[in-house]
């Protein structure tokens, strides 16, 4: 490419060609079709030429052209001949022309129009080539015209020109062009080398013009493509600076062009039109009078669509005697000449024709009827072109207020910056815009068994946007969307989501409550500001005796609406570096020089770089690994490669680092052995490749079933519906639905069941309660269950059930609230009758504690079920107070809406005796009544489940508490105290401290058990994995993005030795007995050293000392010993062998805990004010239970035992001296929150 990497071995072949065609017309003639003249391709230097290195750099001797001339057909091998050498010999073998470009077609895009023998003004514009597995390359062509004498005919088919005396007239100019190829769309760049290269070829004949021409190749060949990330490149091509950008990162696609071209050309609304027909996979042709435009316009509306990509045929640019390309039946998006309109419109049948220069959008007339253009949803049109309206598009108003430049430098780099700033904002609108169109789809996706249910999801949209949806979706271009969803991509449609998650959403996916309107979405709806929800300033942890579960804070008022105001980015800093000067680009050791000054230069900069500033030092690693693999230097290329673990591990090049492994040569290879980096680092690649399997990227439309289902079935089938995840409680579903049958459901019985939930959820959606019922409730209180109207001891009305109360909604003139009781002050709830004439009514009767009064109510039919769900959200209420667990409650509420849907699907009279076995509480209640311990409830303040969502518990096996600061609002990187929490296979949940609502949803590091984790710095957070790899997760992005490979087992633990309260040293260890000392800030080995042991465990600092400690040796009956060493401080000792290194064994006195069950072990201690917290399991009530054994130091006796998990308790943190966290085992998966005391 034409700012590729340089190809060395097996790396594949640059793509670099110049190509230089010209058209003679002369009026005797007819007209010729345009030909190819010449092409150049890499490489360009030989390096066996044995010339000194004087002799190259002082007299540039003209080398061998690889050249021919090529009419209708492929050029045959007597037909490619050298310029200026024997025409005897050929030069086949020298040729390298790409397989994805033709050169048969290549002349014809070349001069796409009509050719005149009139001089014109230089111009140029773009090309787009497609190969058949849909790569794009790209071209950039320029025109120029040179005159020849009237009569002159070249000779052997070469144009010839010679210098004209003034005046001397001319018959015809002859149109030449200069086309440059690239894997990568720098068309601005392109457009500016090419521009140069114009101004020198104007004073050369013709064979100089080919070795001008040459030579430019030649150096555009040595310019590398920079890495994603921020850097730039830039080189000199005389008279202009030229700059080469880099793409944002690596999902990010390259930005070299001006992204308001088309908002230039069309109305705000013409454009949501044009991308609308882009998203529908239409056959689209634009139409211009500029052939540049074409190009720059499709490309601009490609970019506007980021991360949805257009997958079909994309040819900008038909020259006329590619027109027949528009009969084609697919999908395509092509374009070509304004004069070519009505041709198209007439021949070619169900087009869309977008007329550039004067922004029409019309359909072809052959078409029977206008094809329809669906309006994008006018939520997210509004909100567009009001943005859009806002945007200063024009360069002349910005100079206004400026001083006029007074250089050619300062000018160019001043238009560039207000471009970039300008691109920047067109692209977040554009994101925008595309997330407020598709932010929802997520809600109806299943992960597990990857089903998008369509046919929910369009019930959703409004049915004004429902035309464009029902189109959209059954597009290719949905499909990849759908397949990056589930993938769980985290491109820049995942980022935007993940930045405008609104604490409403959080707390959805820590509860994973049916979907319901709140009464702030209520209140929202009405615009009411005294419903809107002022802005939360939190910066430590709550006092959690003060949270109330049912009434979590809500921090943001946006809700679900598509965002109105413009999300304001601050721009990222870009560098730049600027590329060695090449003088004679075509002599091989003026190439070696440069690359040598390139990795000096390189080297420099990176010497002087701090070491913090990570994202640089990444850039300039890969660029010198590139330069040193161009140059053969292997090992010094992988070592660079290598450093980018500890950079910046997103831009490593696996399949060209692979590739380099497979083609070491044997002394080389047993180098690398001998260095231990660069042995781990072939085996790390190696591994790889062998685990590398093929991703499950399959998506399936939601169906309803067709066959009868077994249990196992019908949990995959209730899973998929996304009605519930739990197993538990898809097999107690299963049992409801299959009482009096055989265990087994018909189809029929599922969809009853299916569509009587999601009817009662669309009712529920359309309950609007007016302002005065909405003031008495809280604001994410949700409505989930309405009876008929009855009659009541309150007076007449519906009654109403919350996850938190039940209140009556009083009928009349004007609606009414009438509490009848939280479910927290039930005492008693009774199905009785009352007499009514010679009848028996049955009644509920519910009995509170705050009221003297009781609550009965005539609900008929309706009397057994209200009285099966109100014992159900007693008993989960009262459990969720007992064990200070809001999901208790939010699993009784499932509980009851599934007891709803069995019973309006169950036609028969056991459906109430189906029901009742979804009573998981209330059966609980009455058959195993558990007292919690009262130190236990005194000290339990608050549970949370990181596993909501998934059809399991997962064991939690670490916690990291970590303070926050300002709100991100009021200093942005500045965070909220996290609470990071690791699952199994390398998940990572993170929760903000303050809310205890999730903050991103598991995050993965790795696929192996994580076993420790610690914040190193404020931006730093290090987690060990069994995998060996200690992995570096930054605090502010969320993302891992380095890592440190240097154990050979399992990272066991991980501290920090800190100096005047400032972290400046790091240790790791591992399972076999290593230690390494790591320096913080450069992330290199300070020291490593080798225990004589093979169960190392654990690490602490103390005083100076580093106490290792090694799995029990031994257990006594209630003992527990452990095998210690230590060693002096590594900064003050000397530096020893590992040999010399003098640990020492040291005893410790033995702690007797008659409390510890006998089987069981402690599993993880913490210390904290002056207590030392162990955590383990034992007997409670009978049975096994996860325990926490609270002792006195001092006193060294337990002074309490806490029994609040299902299960053993894996893990232990304390936060800010005032709390200690736990984590249970996969039987019970939750996180505790205890007071100390």
């Amino acid at each position: 490419s034409s700012f590729t990497h340089p190809p060395h071995c097996a790396m594949p072949p640059s793509l670099l060609h110049m190509t230089s065609g010209f058209q003679k017309k002369v009026r005797s003639l007819p007209p010729l079709d345009p030909e190819v003249l010449s092409v150049f391709v890499p490489p360009f230097t030989s390096k066996d030429e044995s010339q000194s290195t004087t002799t190259y750099c002082n007299n540039v001797n003209k080398t061998k052209r690889r050249s021919f001339r090529k009419k209708k057909e492929r050029p045959k091998a007597e037909n490619v001949k050298g310029l200026n050498v024997d025409h005897r010999v050929p030069d086949t073998e020298d040729i390298s022309v790409p397989k994805d470009i033709d050169l048969v077609g290549l002349p014809e895009l070349c001069f796409p129009g009509i050719m005149c023998s009139e001089s014109k003004e230089d111009h140029i514009h773009f090309l787009v080539f497609t190969d058949v597995c849909g790569n794009r390359t790209y071209g950039v062509v320029a025109q120029y015209y040179q005159p020849i004498q009237d009569g002159c005919i070249p000779a052997n088919g070469q144009a010839h020109w010679e210098s004209v005396q003034t005046g001397k007239a001319f018959a015809c100019f002859v149109p030449f062009a200069v086309c440059v190829i690239s894997r990568y769309p720098y068309f601005n760049a392109l457009k500016d080398c090419l521009s140069c290269l114009l101004v020198h070829l104007r004073p050369f004949k013709d064979i100089d013009a080919e070795d001008h021409i040459k030579e430019f190749a030649a150096k555009l060949f040595l310019i590398p493509s920079p890495p994603p990330g921020p850097l730039h490149l830039i080189f000199n091509m005389k008279p202009l600076q030229i700059i080469i950008p880099s793409r944002e990162d690596p999902d990010s696609p390259i930005i070299d062009l001006d992204l308001h071209l088309p908002l230039l050309c069309f109305k705000p609304k013409q454009v949501l039109q044009v991308m609308t027909c882009i998203l529908t996979e239409q056959r689209i042709v634009f139409f211009s009078s500029d052939w540049a435009l074409l190009t720059l316009v499709a490309e601009c509306f490609m970019l506007y669509l980021h991360p949805l990509q257009w997958q079909h045929t994309f040819v900008p640019i038909l020259s006329h005697q590619m027109l027949d390309f528009v009969m084609a039946p697919t999908s395509f998006l092509m374009g070509c000449h304004v004069d070519h309109f009505e041709e198209v419109s007439k021949e070619a049948e169900d087009l869309i024709l977008i007329n550039i220069n004067n922004g029409d959008i019309t359909s072809s007339k052959l078409s029977e009827r206008e094809t329809e253009i669906p309006d994008v949803p006018l939520e997210a049109a509004e909100i567009f072109v009001k943005r859009v309206q806002s945007l200063q598009l024009h360069y002349d108003l910005e100079l206004c207020h400026l001083t006029s430049g007074i250089n050619l430098s300062e000018l160019q780099m001043r238009r560039r910056a207000w471009h970039q700033k300008l691109n920047t904002e067109v692209q977040q609108i554009t994101l925008q815009l595309i997330f407020n169109i598709f932010r929802e789809v997520k809600d109806h996706l299943n992960y597990e068994h990857r089903v998008f249910n369509s046919e929910e999801f369009l019930k959703t949209r409004a049915p004004g946007d429902q035309p464009f949806y029902k189109k959209v979706l059954e597009t290719y271009m949905f499909h990849s969307f759908l397949k990056a969803r589930l993938n769980r991509r985290m491109d820049a449609f995942a980022r935007l989501e993940l930045s405008t998650q609104t604490e409403e959403d959080r707390l959805n996916l820590m509860l994973d409550s049916p979907r319901r309107p709140t009464m702030e979405k209520m209140a929202s709806k009405r615009f009411n500001p005294q419903y809107m929800i002022s802005r939360r300033m939190v910066i430590s942890m709550p006092n959690l005796q003060d949270i109330k579960p049912q009434g979590n804070p809500i921090k943001n008022s946006s809700l679900r609406r598509a965002e109105t105001e413009p999300r304001k980015f601050s721009p990222k800093s870009v560098s730049m570096f600027r590329i060695p000067e090449v003088h004679f680009p075509l002599v091989s050791q003026c190439v070696h020089s440069y690359y040598t000054d390139f990795i000096n230069h390189l080297s420099r900069t990176i010497s002087n770089l701090p070491p913090d500033d990570s994202a640089l030092l990444a850039r300039y690693f890969y660029l010198r690994g590139l330069i040193s693999l161009t140059e053969g230097k292997l090992l010094n290329a992988l070592s660079d490669f290598q450093n980018l673990y500890k950079t910046d591990i997103r831009i490593f090049p696996t399949d060209l680092v692979r590739k380099m492994i497979e083609i070491l040569p044997p002394s080389e290879r047993s180098q690398a052995d001998r260095k231990p980096e660069l042995k781990r680092l072939i085996s790390q690649v190696t591994e790889k490749q062998r685990e590398m399997t093929k991703v499950d990227d399959h998506v399936k439309n939601f169906e309803l079933p067709k066959t009868h289902m077994q249990l196992d079935d019908f949990v995959k089938r209730i899973q998929e519906s996304g009605i519930v995840k739990d197993i538990e409680t898809i097999h107690r579903l299963f049992d409801a639905l299959t009482v009096g049958h055989q265990k087994q459901i018909d189809p029929e019985t599922f969809r009853d069941f299916y569509n009587y939930w999601k009817e009662t959820e669309a009712e529920v959606q359309e309950v609007n309660l007016p302002p005065t019922v909405i003031e008495y409730l809280d604001k994410n209180e949700c409505v989930y269950k309405l009876s008929c109207s009855v009659k009541t001891t309150y007076g007449v009305g519906k009654i109403a059930m919350t996850q938190k109360r039940l209140f009556l909604l009083t009928e009349g003139g004007r609606p009414g609230y009438i509490e009848i009781s939280t479910f927290r002050d039930i005492e008693e709830v009774k199905s009785t009758t009352v007499a009514f004439l010679v009848l028996r009514i049955p009644t509920l009767r519910i009995k509170t504690v705050s009221k003297k009064d009781i609550f009965e109510a005539n609900l008929k039919t309706e009397c057994d079920l209200w009285h099966l769900m109100v014992k159900e959200m007693w008993a989960g209420k009262k459990m969720s107070d007992d064990h200070k667990d809001p999901h208790y409650i939010h699993q009784a509420l499932t509980n009851v809406l599934l007891m709803d849907a069995v019973v309006g699907a169950l036609q028969s009279s056991k459906t109430i005796y189906a029901a009742s076995k979804l009573a998981y509480f209330d059966k609980m209640k009455n058959e195993v009544p558990m007292m919690i311990p009262k130190t236990t409830s005194e000290t339990l303040k608050h549970k949370i489940n990181p596993s909501v969502g998934e059809t399991f518990p997962q064991a939690v096996n670490v916690l990291l508490y970590t303070p926050g600061h300002l709100d991100p609002a009021e200093k942005p990187g500045d965070t909220f105290p996290k609470l990071w929490c690791a699952l199994n296979e390398g998940k990572v949940a993170v929760f903000d401290a303050s809310t205890w609502s999730i903050q991103q949803h598991c995050f993965k590091v790795g696929s192996s058990k994580l076993t420790c984790m610690v914040m190193v710095e404020q931006s730093q957070v290090w987690i060990g994995s069994q995998d060996s790899i200690i992995y570096i997760i930054n605090t502010h992005s969320m993302s891992c993005n380095k890592q440190l490979n240097d154990h050979r087992s399992d990272v066991m633990d991980i501290v920090v030795e800190q100096r005047n309260s400032i972290p400046s040293q790091a240790y790791s260890c591992s399972l076999d007995g290593t230690v390494i000392a790591w320096n913080i800030s450069t992330l290199k080995v300070n020291d490593i050293f080798q225990l004589p042991c093979q169960n190392l465990t654990s690490i602490k600092l103390h005083n100076d000392w580093l106490w290792c400690f090694g799995k029990p040796l031994c257990y006594g009956r209630q003992d527990l010993m452990w095998q210690t060493r230590e060693r002096s401080h590594p900064d003050r000792a000397p530096k020893l062998s590992d040999q010399q290194i003098p640990w020492k064994p040291r005893a410790l006195s033995l702690l007797h805990f008659p409390e510890l069950h006998p089987s069981s072990p402690p599993s993880i201690q913490t210390v904290i004010s002056f207590q030392l917290w162990i955590g383990s399991r034992g007997l409670s009530q009978g049975k096994i239970k996860g325990k926490i054994y609270v002792v006195d130091i001092e006193r060294k006796r337990v002074e309490k035992e806490l029994v609040g998990h299902a299960d053993t308790v894996k893990a232990l943190c304390s936060a800010e001296n005032r709390y200690v966290l736990s984590g249970s085992g996969k039987e019970e998966g939750k996180i505790a929150i205890w007071k100390v005391e």
